[in-house]
């Protein structure tokens, strides 16, 4: 469907599609990196489908080729014609090097992503972007020639730069990368200031999607500091694609760190780490909470935990195939009860299984945070959403859901303290569902209801606050005390005006019945002995009777039983049929010997 929508957009494109570009009488002029970032962002490189702009890049040369008539051949046979500077005598001749160096580019991407599960495309992937860098250093020569102008000499220098430190970085020859990526940021630094502000927003986000390259470069050749710029940069992310390939980055850096992590200690037991994918993935959560405190604004809080989820969930799926062959594992996979004690490797995954939902706890507790300044009555922005308090209900649900499902993990079933805090916890956060499920009922003007769920949030939230109070380790959860006391409070006021509303809705119909007047429905024939001023009686539709007619009662026809029956004796005639039974034996045999003579 993607690829049909192209075609048929790229028919209507063909009187514009030299746009960037200029032609003065001897002079050419190309904005590389306007002409590249608008085809990439309208044909596929928007949702990261290289395969989709790929094939933009193949219909737009053909194009270009049939416009200049320029074939590579005909029907019968091939016949490559290469451009060079005496070729050169319109701009759509460097637009068939560029476009040529973004095909092959765009296809070692997409091979870059297969070569995840197939590493035999890695090779594949190498082949593309020396290709897509003999493009690039054709157009470069091109550029370079009198025929253009300074800018576009500087652009295809900064494009020629740019390719070729991803084929160094692909390779890991990281100081010739960090070289090549440093020119492109200086030349795009430079043209930035020379045009103006829309033009320099463009230079500027090109280097900024290079400046994570090069911190991974420095960190690799021996920069300490750059696995913290790494950081901070994966902080101001948020959730776009480019922290995708942050994370792809630090995870990379991370692999050096994993030798060591060899065991992790949870609920008192330590159980050795064997697999590279876990210990990567409890590196990433010892960062975690330090990333979350200093990311700026809720998207990049709420992304860092989205990616660290994700690192959790492969991480099981590794455990999870490696304890393919264990007895134990295989039970609780079906619900049966387990012999024994829990292996390490089982245990480990347990451990993990807490981490995603303690994680996910954490992350429905942000939302619920910022959601909480959307609710109505909050000074809430322009063309920003009202929260529903039953949005809120939603995601305690899932809260409480989380923590109910933590006690039964295996290996910890028998920890009563562990337990017992789960239970406390989640008897807290039913205080605050049932205090939304309240504010839901008084947003409909349902009041009795609202009274009695405020009473239920009260009781819950004493409750969980007495016991957090006996709890060994208690001060983990001073936060949680302390929202609890303040929903408290806040309940208690809103149940006394709950309360106040639902007097005052009470009396308000009171008076408004005082002042109504009821009409008589009852029909003429039914209220002959009452006077009064019926207008509707003189009109086409007066109700002088009733019809149709209500149903009465009526006697029904009397129903004879034979009572004397049951007490009548029969006389007995036993004897008078055996006479009967006689006579006709004797009479029978006369009438068979007389019709027998005839015969």
């Amino acid at each position: 469907m993607a690829a049909e929508e192209d075609m048929s957009t790229d028919e209507t494109k063909t009187s514009i599609e030299n746009a960037g570009s200029h032609t003065g009488s001897d002079i050419f002029s190309i904005e590389v990196l306007q002409i590249i970032k608008e085809a990439q962002q309208q044909h596929g490189l928007r949702h990261g489908d290289f395969q989709r702009y790929r094939g933009y890049c193949s219909r737009r040369i053909k194009r270009i080729r049939k416009s200049l008539h320029f074939p590579q051949g005909d029907k019968r046979r091939v016949n490559p014609k290469k451009v060079n500077i005496e070729t050169v005598k319109d701009v759509r001749y460097l637009h068939l090097s560029l476009f040529s160096a973004e095909r092959a580019w765009a296809y070692s991407m997409q091979l870059k992503a297969e070569a995840n599960t197939e590493l035999r495309k890695k090779f594949h992937m190498l082949a593309r972007m020396k290709k897509a860098m003999a493009y690039a250093e054709e157009f470069y020569t091109l550029c370079e020639h009198e025929k253009c102008d300074a800018r576009t000499k500087l652009e295809s220098q900064a494009y020629r730069f740019y390719i070729k430190g991803s084929i160094e970085f692909e390779l890991a020859k990281w100081k010739a990368a960090m070289e090549s990526y440093n020119n492109v940021k200086t030349i795009y630094e430079r043209l930035g200031k020379a045009f103006t502000e829309e033009q320099q927003v463009l230079y500027l986000q090109r280097v900024a999607e290079i400046e994570p390259n090069i911190r991974y470069c420095a960190y690799n050749i021996g920069d300490s500091s750059a696995l913290k710029d790494l950081q901070q940069m994966r902080r101001m992310a948020g959730g776009d694609m480019m922290s995708e390939e942050l994370d792809v980055l630090l995870a990379q850096t991370r692999e050096k760190q994993t030798a060591t992590l060899s065991e992790v200690t949870w609920q008192g037991r330590t159980v050795p780490v064997k697999n590279e994918p876990v210990r990567l993935f409890l590196l990433s959560l010892q960062d975690s909470t330090q990333e979350v405190e200093r990311a700026e604004g809720m998207d990049n809080k709420i992304s860092i935990y989205e990616s660290l989820l994700k690192q959790c969930i492969d991480a099981q799926q590794v455990l999870r195939d490696s304890l393919q062959e264990d007895q134990n594992f295989k039970s609780a996979q079906r619900g049966q009860p387990l012999e024994g004690q829990v292996s390490n490797q089982h245990y480990l995954h347990s451990y993990l299984t807490y981490i995603k939902l303690s994680k996910t706890i954490e992350r429905n507790l942000l939302l619920i945070e910022n959601m909480r300044s959307y609710l109505p009555g909050a000074q809430v922005e322009e063309g920003r959403k009202i929260t529903k308090p039953q949005d809120l209900v939603r995601l305690y649900d899932i809260i409480i859901q989380n923590l109910g499902e933590i006690p039964n993990l295996n290996g910890i079933e028998d920890d009563e303290s562990f337990k017992e805090e789960m239970t406390v916890r989640a008897l807290g956060f039913k205080a605050f569902r049932c205090f939304y499920i309240a504010q839901s009922y008084v947003s409909a003007r349902k009041w009795k209801e609202a009274i009695a769920l405020y009473g239920r949030v009260l009781e819950y939230a004493q409750e969980a606050v007495d016991q957090y109070k006996r709890l060994a380790r208690s001060s983990l959860y001073k936060a949680e005390q302390e929202h609890l006391s303040g929903l408290i409070t806040e309940a208690d006021g809103l149940q006394y005006s709950s309360h106040a509303s639902a007097i005052l809705d009470t009396e308000a119909p009171t008076e408004q019945m005082a002042s109504l007047t009821v009409s008589n429905n009852k029909p003429l024939s039914e209220r002959l002995e009452q006077y009064s001023e019926d207008t509707s009686v003189a009109g086409k539709k007066a109700r002088l009777v009733k019809f149709p007619p209500d149903f009465k009662a009526i006697p029904c026809r009397p129903l004879f039983f034979d009572l004397a029956l049951n007490h009548v004796e029969m006389p007995n005639l036993d004897a008078k049929a055996e006479q009967k039974k006689a006579a006709s034996g004797i009479t029978g045999a006369i009438k068979g010997w007389l019709w027998g003579g005839k015969k």
